[in-house]
């Protein structure tokens, strides 16, 4: 009896060392599900530049887009191309997409095909003289060096006989034909402007008198500043100590006029 249970222990004992000889070890099992473990990395491809893509949707409408990319590729190959484009295709867009052509070309700095599609622009009929997009224009060409397309722009502007010298727009015009250093054509303006009425019937702006004042100093053009000076000097000094009594009134009372 003693001996059956001596043999049976021996084999439980044989048992369990063979089970744990041939049991795998728990860090080669941890080892082997680590070297089965993917790593994947995602690689995310910025713009080739800093301009951004062509927006579809509220900016741009499908037409206006197709309208941009017809331009380039027109303008990359035959002149004809081109032509045919800004004959047959632009006029056939509605206001806001050829609106919206135009500022995405200034946007993309392509000025000469913007200059382009402005002059389809003046041609229609809804066309009314906006000088702020002149003065978006000018800025697009001076950016590019194109100071004589800019000399054009102005004289064009000229033929029309008057501007709407209550437009917002003005003020950014000067200021834009200061910056480009547009000498002549920045006295063309001025010019302009009295033909237009500005100081008779539209009045004097601070503003605006007092960058063509200091603009035309800057550009070597002492006595039309001057003119400006004399001229307009009584009401610029009434609108700026109205400037100023507005801002020590809103700080007195809290309240705005």
């Amino acid at each position: 009896m003693a001996s059956s249970l001596s043999l049976c222990f021996s084999l439980l004992y044989m048992a369990s060392s063979l089970c744990s000889t041939f049991s795998p070890h728990p860090s080669t099992a941890q080892a082997t599900n680590t070297r089965k473990t993917r790593t994947s990395l995602i690689i995310r491809c910025g713009p080739r530049n800093n301009r951004g893509p062509l927006v579809k949707g509220r900016v741009l409408s499908t037409e206006a887009i197709q309208a941009v990319q017809s331009l380039k590729r027109a303008h990359r190959g035959d002149q004809s191309k081109l032509n045919d484009v800004l004959s047959e295709t632009l006029p056939r867009l509605i206001k806001a997409d050829l609106i919206a052509a135009f500022n995405e070309l200034r946007r993309q700095d392509h000025a000469d095909l913007a200059l382009k599609v402005f002059s389809v622009v003046r041609s229609e009929n809804w066309y009314q003289t906006n000088l702020g997009i002149y003065a978006d224009l000018v800025l697009a060409l001076g950016k590019k060096g194109m100071m004589e397309d800019i000399d054009r722009l102005i004289l064009d502007l000229e033929r029309e006989g008057t501007i709407p010298c209550d437009d917002k727009g003005l003020g950014r015009l000067v200021k834009a034909l200061i910056t480009t250093e547009r000498t002549e054509s920045t006295v063309r303006i001025y010019n302009l402007m009295k033909r237009s009425g500005w100081g008779s019937t539209f009045p004097s702006y601070y503003y605006v008198a007092n960058v063509l004042s200091k603009g035309l100093r800057r550009l070597g053009e002492e006595t039309i500043a001057e003119e400006i000076d004399a001229e307009f000097g009584w009401s610029c000094g009434r609108l700026g100590e109205y400037e100023v009594l507005k801002d020590l009134k809103c700080k007195t009372n809290g309240s705005s006029i």
